[in-house]
């Protein structure tokens, strides 16, 4: 049996937001990608790892967060409340999505899109089980860090220093499982031979760990 893939809107009440929705045999759970700034469903590199986790039996959903006028607007941009309130949107989506409804969610976040996951997973702690952030930004969401309850994994170039540091200032405010994996020689973007399967190790033992079986009762 191959997987389903469907390329469909997801719909938030008017607005109808380019998706693109693998579901692989006997799927474990679902992954929704939520995306940095500049970036978007078709990233070659959200693209790559969510062909790495469908092998690994785990949905993947790639959307974009604003319509393309929007993403003109670099306030909007960088408005996280804003995309943390798409985020929250999406995940009551994918409750009345009747191929996703029963599978247990993960969100992975990049760059400012890890805030949006992590500040989406406080607000929905009955529907997110894990939250994986890789070169993520979780510093602007540090006011809602320490109700997120979703077991969260941090993945960090060791290059990158900056981010580095602001990740290891938001371990100090999260109060769930959590664990913070540094990705040695690499950088912001994890451009670096090897390093970006490094992170599809990471995420993929995470997701399965936390999404189990994959189906809520």
């Amino acid at each position: 049996m191959s997987s389903l893939l469907m390329t469909e809107p997801v719909q938030l009440g008017s607005l109808a937001l380019p998706g693109d929705l693998v579901i692989p045999p006997q799927a474990l759970g679902v992954v929704m990608f939520v995306h940095g700034s500049g970036s978007g469903r078709q990233s070659p590199r959200n693209r790559w790892m969510a062909g790495e986790f469908q092998k690994l039996h785990l949905a993947t959903l790639l959307f974009d967060l604003l319509t393309e006028e929007e993403a003109q607007d670099r306030g909007m941009v960088f408005d996280i409340d804003l995309l943390a309130e798409r985020v929250v949107e999406s995940i009551h989506w994918t409750e009345h999505h009747p191929d996703l409804a029963k599978l247990r969610l993960g969100l992975f976040g990049a760059s400012t899109g890890a805030a949006a996951a992590l500040k989406g997973a406080s607000l929905r702690p009955d529907r997110v089980a894990a939250v994986v952030s890789r070169g993520g930004r979780p510093d602007l969401a540090m006011d809602c860090l320490e109700q997120v309850q979703a077991p969260t994994l941090l993945i960090v170039g060791g290059l990158d220093t900056e981010v580095l540091a602001l990740n290891r200032q938001a371990m100090r405010q999260l109060h769930t499982p959590k664990r913070l994996e540094v990705v040695p020689g690499a950088g912001h973007l994890f451009e670096e031979p090897g390093a970006l399967g490094t992170v599809a190790v990471f995420a993929a033992s995470w997701f399965e760990q936390y999404l189990g079986n994959g189906r809520d009762a």
